[in-house]
């Protein structure tokens, strides 16, 4: 019988060892370079007879087309176009059934020269009551240039209403932006939060910059017009042109494109915030002062005391330039905001921060450096199950190529790398997890390639097992984590 004893303990201790050693190695926190080497399309701007700009037909048709959210909590859209000839009614007919338009909203117009160039008229119209989740139809122009238009309200704010983000960041006008653009409009989403570089018309130079702008505003309508496109400026915004007398910063940006930057108490409509189905979206500035005492400084610090997650459970946060890059393009570029803002970000909980910039895709786990000062600390990130999954969609297609380089070794916070173009979605399903997908475009064919679980952070905190180290399941499909 003793001998029995014995042997039973060392086949419980055998059994202990080899349970605590597999359950290391699962748990094992190594990311993934993808091995993907892609057949690059050229990556050069669609030429200006292509179809996909074609302006429409009649007399100062309506063109360029895009709505985005209007207030702050989704019952209002600010609906824009552009007229080329003369500025012709600055009024939207909507109503609930197609080809009833029981209201009218008026609007203002503007327009801007750049160097020689003389924008079309640019009109804006909000567009407010309205009810949630509906259908409107809603009408612009005059005769035979009428065009017609529909879009969808986003549901009533609630912490399990599901809803379905696009992402999508440094998009341009070039074949690729055209594969991104086609296949995002298949996934279903309802919204899009862009993470900036729009057009990329200050690649060219003189009267062409506003051509391209015009455009980049036909090539994405097929999308913008019928969902909203929440704005995020990046550096190729910014068009800081001395040698053709052009010093004003965003000057064509902030002409075209509204935000409702006024019903968060922004002072400017470079950041602001809106609330939507369950998500509270707050968008960043990377390109305008936010250091202590600054004008976004100061309103971050209030708008993040305002999120309810008790309505609002989904804190996302987007910005153009990336805190956590682990590619030689851009390196270290967010590490000024990363100083101010990423505490912040952990103490609230955020639960997501996308950004573009990098022509590239990464994902990164749960990370933070705020231990570290310059006088002491841990001079490296480290694991934090209070932080965001930052998340990189630089990848859109533009006609500056893609971002190969990433650095050697992969840093431990990263998690998935791959340079290819693509576009991201975001599946809110409840208060507690959403699911994650980036796409590849492959030469065209749209391939699901990262996807993970993303639990909450405020309503999953007691929920799930809160460790950074993660468990991982392959299949045809690309690669699933939980976070």
């Amino acid at each position: 019988m003793p001998g029995v004893t014995r042997m039973q303990s060392l086949l419980f201790l055998l059994l202990f060892t080899s349970f605590i050693f597999l359950n290391s190695v699962n748990n094992v926190n190594a990311g993934i370079t993808s091995v993907f080497i892609r057949n690059e399309w050229p990556s050069v701007d669609i030429p200006l007879d292509n179809e996909v700009f074609a302006v429409p037909n009649g007399h100062n048709a309506p063109q360029q087309v895009h709505i985005t959210q209007g207030d702050y909590d989704g019952k209002a859209v600010i609906i824009s176009w552009v007229t080329a000839d003369e500025p012709g009614p600055r009024k939207v007919q909507y109503g609930t059934s197609e080809k009833n338009y029981e209201f009218t909203a008026d609007g203002k117009m503007t327009n801007y020269t750049f160097y020689k160039y003389n924008s079309g008229y640019i009109h804006h119209v909000f567009v407010d009551g309205l009810e949630y989740d509906t259908k409107y139809y809603y009408k612009i122009g005059t005769g035979d240039s009428t065009r017609e238009f529909w879009f969808q309200t986003p549901p009533e704010i609630g912490p399990d209403v599901p809803y379905k983000f696009g992402i999508i960041g440094d998009l341009g006008q070039t074949y690729n932006s055209l594969s991104t653009l086609e296949h995002y409009m298949q996934s279903g989403a309802q919204t899009v939060l862009f993470v900036g570089d729009l057009a990329y018309a200050d690649r060219y130079q003189y009267n062409d910059v506003g051509i391209r702008w015009d455009s980049w505003g036909r090539f994405v309508e097929r999308s913008t017009a019928y969902q909203p496109w929440i704005w995020a400026a990046g550096n190729h915004e910014i068009e800081y042109m001395p040698y053709m007398d052009e010093v004003v910063p965003f000057k064509s940006y902030l002409h075209r494109y509204p935000t409702p930057h006024l019903a968060c108490k922004s002072s400017s409509p470079m950041w602001y915030a809106i609330r939507r189905a369950s998500a509270h979206i707050v968008v960043l500035s990377s390109y305008s002062p936010f250091v202590k005492y600054t004008p976004q400084w100061v309103w971050l610090s209030k708008e993040l005391k305002r999120v309810d997650r008790e309505k609002t459970p989904w804190l996302i946060v987007l910005m153009h330039v990336p805190i956590y890059n682990s590619n030689e393009a851009h390196f270290m570029e967010g590490e000024s905001m990363r100083a101010v803002f990423e505490e912040w970000f952990i103490h609230h909980k955020v639960d997501v921060v996308f950004a573009g910039h990098v022509h590239a895709y990464e994902r990164s786990y749960r990370i933070s450096n705020i231990r570290y000062n310059v006088s002491s600390g841990e001079r490296f990130p480290v694991p934090d199950k209070s932080a965001p999954v930052y998340i990189t969609v630089g990848d859109g297609g533009n006609q500056e190529g893609l971002a190969g380089r990433f650095r050697d070794p992969q840093p431990e916070y990263s998690a998935f790398r791959e340079a290819s173009y693509g576009h991201s979605t975001l599946e809110i399903r409840n208060r507690t997890h959403a699911f994650y997908h980036w796409n590849r475009n492959d030469d065209g064919k749209k391939v699901a390639t990262d996807s993970f679980v993303l639990h909450n952070q405020y309503w999953s905190s007691n929920l799930r097992r809160r460790k950074l180290k993660k468990h991982y399941l392959r299949s045809g499909l690309g690669r699933i984590a939980s976070y």
